[in-house]
Formats: structure tokens, C-alpha cells, sequence
């Protein structure tokens, strides 16, 4: 099979690359022209396509001659909400757009468990849940919508991962990096409860999602298969995997974040860059954000198998072994 693979420089897309490369795929990797390809480099069976999502000429050449697309690549932070729009919307409108014109059977919509909302209970959201809270939730919904206008003509499955980690992530890294600094942070007392999903794993469940005979349209939750964890409990299992202890915890009171999350706006429409934390970021962390993987298990025929615990003692390893920790 050759498949067309969007942020294949990235986190999930360099492993989605990796294991269709293991297993024999032809992967063409659409990729910017400062991205770091290194990694991708170093595969079998990779070329690399110069371009990005947003770019429909760049898309519709990098999707001729492919049998299937799976799109991982977009934007987590941006100068303001036209800027993640471009890409997380426009970009999908445009794969959906080059798969329908060129012929191609299967295209896999990587999405976010951003996209369905928080869990006032925190217990899993049901999947026809569409309450996103934030920018980037709201643009992720909509680049759903964009692709699944396309689904009578190609085969689409959504997926709406949880937070997703492990060796390459450069976001959950900064976690590990404070524990390591003798800093842990909690918000709220650190009871928001969230769903983590290993990236190896992900990217398995991107490829069941290729193959799994399920209707056009069908959308699935991505998890670790384990029970949601807190905010605390999951830094304190980055402790027990560093094998040291935090010597500063301290618990950030809701007004206070909420009070430097404006601080950091200001500073990014001054210095005009895109910045992580939002007063809408600040918000969705105090909230939890659960969902469960038994229909995807089921309907993809895709098994989880790194447990949250032991991706966490794993990470560490592969992030001491990189000189990333």
C-alpha cells in the first residue's frame, strides 16, 4: 500500500511513518521545508514530499498515485484563531479535496479528544459529544467536518486521540523537565483527570483505522485501554520514573493561572508569536478531559499495550538516551 502521511516530521506522523515502513508500505511524507527529517531519513521505503497542508498544490501532488492519506499534522498553539484555522481546517478541507480528485480509497482524520470537550464527571464522553473549549478544540471539529463532507467519496475514520506521549513528544517533555528541575506544579490541587495514549500505540490505531472494515464516517476514541488519571497522579509517576522526588510542589490556584495566562496573551500579540497558554488553556486544564477506547478495540480490531505506568518509566528511558531529559 502507499500511503501519504502529513506531519511525518513530527510526533504521531513519524511514527504512523515508522511502522507502515516496518511492515513493508510505501510512505510518502509531506513535509515543510524546515522540517527536520532526519528520522524519516533513515526509514525504508520513505520519500519525501516538499510542502504543507495548507498549500492545496503542494497536497494534490503529494496525493497522486497514493491508496490511502493519513493526516496527522497541525497546529497546538498559533498567533490567534485565523492561524490554526488555516491549517487545522483548511489544510484537512484540502487532503479531503486531493484524495476525492485523485482516487484515494482510505484517508484517516487524526483528531483530538479537544474536539468532544471536557467530561463534567469525569467519566468518558460519549462520542457524538462536540463541546470544544478551546481554539484549538473548535478548529479540530471543524477540520472533522471538512473531511467527513468528502466521506461518500473516500473512506474516512476519524479518531480523537487523548493526550499523546512518549519518545519524540516535545510537549509533555516539558512535565518530565520540571519534575527533573525539582518543580511540580499542580493546578487546582491537581485533580483535572485526563486519558494518555502511548505514541507508538497511536500510531497502530492509525493504521487499523486504514484497514478495519467500518462504515465511511465512523469516528473512534484512542486511549491507553486504562482508567483516567490526575493531573498529580501522572506527575507522580514521572517521579517514580526519574527516581527522585520533587522538591517544590505547589498547587496554583485557579485565579492565578488565569492571571498569568493573560500575561502570556499580551505577550504573544507583542511579540507576535503563538503561544501555549491562553486564558481558554488555562480554563480547559482545570477540567477533565476522559474518554474510553472499548468500541475502537473492538471496531479496528487494535489493542493498546503500554499501560500508562510503564510508557511513563519508558519515556524517561528514551529521553536520558536522547539527551532530551
Amino acid at each position: 500500500m502507499r500511503v501519504l502521511v502529513t506531519g511525518g516530521s513530527g510526533f504521531l506522523g513519524s511514527w504512523v511513518a515508522e511502522l507502515l515502513s516496518e511492515r513493508g508500505d510505501h510512505v510518502r511524507a509531506l513535509v515543510r521545508r524546515t522540517s527536520n527529517t532526519k528520522h524519516l531519513r533513515t526509514l525504508a521505503r520513505v520519500e519525501l514530499a516538499e510542502g504543507s497542508v495548507e498549500d492545496a498544490r503542494s497536497v494534490e501532488d503529494a496525493a497522486k498515485g497514493v491508496d490511502a492519506i493519513v493526516h496527522c499534522a497541525g497546529l497546538v498553539k498559533a498567533r490567534g484563531e485565523h492561524e490554526l484555522a488555516e491549517v487545522n481546517v483548511e489544510g484537512s478541507r484540502n487532503l479531503a479535496t486531493a484524495a476525492k480528485k485523485h482516487g484515494v480509497r482510505r484517508f484517516v482524520q487524526v483528531s483530538s479528544l479537544e474536539a468532544s470537550g471536557p467530561s463534567p464527571s469525569g467519566e468518558p464522553v460519549a462520542l457524538d459529544q462536540e463541546r470544544p473549549v478551546t481554539a484549538y478544540g473548535r478548529s479540530k471539529l471543524a477540520g472533522e467536518k471538512a473531511v467527513l463532507a468528502s466521506k461518500d467519496d473516500v473512506r474516512v475514520v476519524v479518531l480523537r486521540p487523548g493526550a499523546i506521549y512518549g519518545p519524540r513528544d516535545v510537549e509533555i517533555l516539558e512535565a518530565f523537565k520540571s519534575v527533573k528541575r525539582g518543580l511540580m506544579p499542580t493546578i487546582a490541587g491537581g485533580t483535572a483527570k485526563g486519558s494518555f495514549v502511548w505514541g507508538p500505540d497511536c500510531a497502530a490505531a492509525c493504521i487499523r483505522a486504514l484497514e478495519a472494515d467500518v462504515p465511511s464516517g465512523s469516528a473512534y476514541f484512542v486511549d491507553d485501554g486504562g482508567p483516567a488519571v490526575s493531573q498529580r497522579e501522572f506527575l507522580e509517576m514521572i517521579e517514580d520514573a526519574l527516581g527522585r522526588r520533587a522538591l517544590v510542589r505547589m498547587s496554583l490556584p485557579k485565579g492565578l493561572l488565569k492571571t498569568v495566562a493573560l500575561g502570556v496573551e499580551a505577550y504573544g500579540r507583542a511579540s507576535g508569536k503563538a503561544v501555549m497558554l491562553t486564558r481558554e488553556k488555562a480554563d480547559m486544564l482545570l477540567q477533565h478531559f476522559v474518554c474510553d477506547s472499548s468500541r475502537t478495540q473492538k471496531d479496528l480490531g487494535w489493542k493498546p499495550e503500554v499501560p500508562l505506568r510503564e510508557g511513563v518509566r519508558r519515556a524517561v528511558a528514551w529521553y536520558r538516551e536522547s539527551g532530551w531529559l
